[in-house]
C-alpha cells in the first residue's frame, strides 16, 4: 500500500508540529510570586559596575530591588530591557533600584565598551554588575536569560520571573511593594 502526502498536507503538519512545540516552551516561562525564596543573596564576584559604584544586598536594606539578569546579545533580554529601563525611570524616586547583573554566556559577550554600546543604545542608566565568573547568577540560582528577582525592603525575594512577558504583573508587584 503506498500513501501520498501532498506538500501542502506536509506543510500543514509541520506547522501543527512546530505550534505544539512553541505552545510548550511558552509553559518554560513561568512567575511565580512567594515568600518562599527567601532572603536574597548578595552580589558576590562582581568584576566591576557601571554606572554606579558597588552595590550590595545589605546596603539596600529599606528599598524595593529589582534584580534583573541579562546578557547584551541575549534576544529575549533586548526586548525585556525597554520595561526595565522604564520601570527604573518611573519608580527610582519612590524607592525602586534596579540592579542589571550582566551575566555573559560567551566571553566575547563579557567586552565591556561592547556591553556599553548596547547600554546606550537602549538608554540603561541603572546599576550594571559584571558578573563574567557566573558568581551571582550561582547565589541567586539562576538558570535563563532574562529573569528578574523582585526584592522587598526587608531583603526578602518575593518574586521571580523567567523569560519575556508577564510586564504588567511585575509592575503591579513592584507598585505594591513602593505603596506597602
Amino acid at each position: 500500500m503506498t500513501v501520498n502526502f501532498s506538500l501542502r498536507t506536509v506543510t500543514r503538519v509541520l506547522l501543527a508540529m512546530g505550534l505544539v512545540v512553541i505552545v510548550g516552551l511558552c509553559g518554560c516561562v513561568r512567575s511565580s510570586s512567594a515568600h518562599a525564596y527567601g532572603p536574597a543573596p548578595e552580589f558576590i564576584g562582581i568584576e566591576g559596575w557601571i554606572n554606579s559604584p558597588p552595590l550590595s544586598i545589605e546596603g539596600l536594606r529599606g528599598k524595593v530591588v529589582l534584580v534583573e539578569f541579562w546578557t547584551h546579545r541575549c534576544i529575549n533580554c533586548l526586548h525585556v530591557l525597554p520595561h526595565t529601563v522604564q520601570w527604573h525611570e518611573r519608580y527610582k524616586d519612590r524607592g525602586l533600584v534596579v540592579v542589571g547583573i550582566h551575566t555573559p554566556e560567551t566571553e566575547e559577550e563579557g567586552q565591556v565598551p561592547a556591553l556599553q554600546a548596547t547600554m546606550r543604545e537602549l538608554g540603561v542608566t541603572f546599576p550594571v554588575a559584571l558578573d563574567n565568573r557566573y558568581a551571582t547568577w550561582d547565589a541567586y540560582r539562576n538558570q535563563f536569560w532574562p529573569a528578574y528577582f523582585l526584592i522587598n525592603r526587608e531583603g526578602e525575594i518575593v518574586r521571580k520571573h523567567v523569560g519575556e512577558g508577564d510586564y504588567g504583573e511585575t509592575e503591579a508587584a513592584i507598585v505594591a511593594l513602593l505603596e506597602g
